[in-house]
């Protein structure tokens, strides 16, 4: 068998990227050209696109070398023709297609240099009978430019190709050496409508992975993400840039938004062989404004939530704050209710992440079979540090209490100091609140899934407004 290649030319964007500020809010994905070749390499795997090609010939070759061909009966080569010792070449078929190797170069502010290598064998019927093996070198270039589909989602359209014979070997049979050349031509006219369509395939399943990238996902049953293309793709010598725009929406359909950060982020250059998925501080806001919307970050804390070693009794808060209880009896029990009201917010600097939720806490006795009664009323900031831990399509938090800081809002008995109560409140927050909020942040932020890149392995690094995960090709 003898080496083939297949030269295409992708006509990707008309600009470069630029090192340094990110000029949006939205989530940055730069894919290294060794995912795309991945990308290409795995639609030929397994899959139909060598499959079609095998056998193809058959059907045309009973057009151009059977017997209404050229070396059919009346043919140039038939009987009457120039060499009437031949009849026939018949059946001849690709039957080797052995899986291309995928290389490519970008070209910065172009498009994408692409080479599949191959080896194809084909096998018919000589003129002087018996089996005929042949091998054939075949360069095949064309152009494919980028469009937009319907859906917004950049579409790689096949424009012109053409292909290119290498040489001819003969591998068992019998060929005289005129019908060489006639056999070259045949393959010339044939290799075109065989193999132009394998790569229109090829740029079929690369399209919809491009796709996927610019989906509606899910956040669990709260809402979804939809990530839709900010600007046109770029292209430098090492990777693509797609700004995706993250819109975040509740279960109903509204769009959850936030004032867009005043200065653009820095994002840090990458590295040869990795790929990148910067993840704006706003979409962490959006997401914490879905929870908000939906009370997913409002809780009641019952004695039965909590620990036996974590007081919640009026006894206990008569050691803290006497001047609280005014005439209720110690020895009942406390509920607690925490209602957010107003948006929680992230910060996301010096390689660390903390979020703060402003919360209003009322404490009223309680008793089960009774109508709980209120005693105070506190305005709280929590303050929490997130621990971030990529997966395969998404960014998990997970939440730990950092601080409470409390004041008084309002007092059905005496006023009093509220920051006595920080240290208990923190004990109860921390065994009964935190782990409600780990449960419902499970959902995750999600990652745009470009090219099926698996962010699983990523490293993540923490920078002034943005969450950087980097995954090495």
């Amino acid at each position: 068998m003898m080496l083939g290649m297949w030269s295409l030319l992708l006509l990707w964007g008309l600009a470069t990227p630029c090192q340094g500020l990110l000029e949006t809010v939205g989530t940055l994905a730069r894919i290294d050209k060794d995912e795309l070749g991945k990308a290409i390499q795995n639609s030929l795997v397994g899959g139909p696109i060598l499959q079609n090609v095998l056998g193809t010939v058959t059907s045309v070759n009973q057009g151009l070398l059977g017997s209404g061909g050229l070396l059919g009966g009346g043919g140039l080569l038939s009987y009457g023709g120039i060499f009437g010792v031949v009849e026939e070449l018949s059946g001849l078929k690709i039957e080797e297609l052995t899986l291309p190797k995928v290389s490519l170069k970008l070209l910065p502010g172009f498009g994408v240099q692409l080479s599949l290598h191959t080896k194809v064998g084909l096998h018919g019927s000589g003129p002087l009978g018996g089996l005929l093996q042949l091998a054939a070198e075949v360069n095949v270039s064309s152009r494919v430019a980028l469009g937009v589909s319907s859906r917004g989602t950049p579409t790689l359209v096949l424009k012109r190709c053409s292909t290119l014979l290498g040489h001819i070997s003969l591998l068992s049979g019998l060929l005289p050496a005129p019908l060489f050349g006639v056999v070259e031509q045949t393959l010339f006219k044939v290799l075109p409508g065989l193999l132009c369509p394998m790569v229109d395939s090829v740029l079929g399943v690369v399209n919809e992975l491009l796709g996927t990238a610019l989906s509606l996902v899910p956040i669990g049953a709260l809402g979804s993400v939809e990530f839709t293309l900010a600007t046109l793709p770029l292209i430098s010598n090492q990777y693509i840039e797609l700004d995706i725009n993250p819109i975040v929406k509740s279960v109903a359909g509204d769009i959850i938004d936030f004032p867009k950060p005043p200065k653009p982020i820095k994002v840090p250059p990458k590295d040869d062989h990795t790929s990148q998925v910067v993840v704006p501080l706003y979409l962490f806001n959006t997401v914490f404004g879905l929870l908000q919307a939906n009370g997913a970050l409002d809780i009641d804390i019952t004695p039965e939530l909590v620990p036996s070693n974590v007081p919640l009794t009026t006894t206990d808060l008569a050691a803290l704050v006497p001047e609280a209880l005014g005439k209720l009896p110690p020895g009942q029990q406390l509920l607690l209710l925490i209602r957010v009201k107003e948006a929680a917010s992230v910060t996301l600097q010096n390689k660390k992440a903390t979020v703060s939720i402003p919360a209003n806490i009322r404490v009223l006795s309680y008793r089960p079979k009774g109508t709980p009664e209120a005693l105070f009323e506190l305005n709280a900031v929590l303050t929490l540090n997130a621990q971030l831990a990529p997966s395969a399509t998404k960014l998990h938090l997970s939440l730990s209490l950092e601080r409470l800081r409390v004041k008084l809002a309002s007092s059905f008995a005496h006023a009093f100091d509220a920051s006595h109560l920080e240290e208990w409140l923190s004990d109860v927050v921390r065994v009964a609140y935190v782990p409600k909020l780990n449960v419902d942040l499970d959902v995750g932020i999600p990652l745009p899934k470009v090219l099926n890149v698996n962010f699983a392995t990523a490293a993540l690094e923490i920078i002034e407004n943005a969450v950087v995960l980097t995954v090495a090709s």
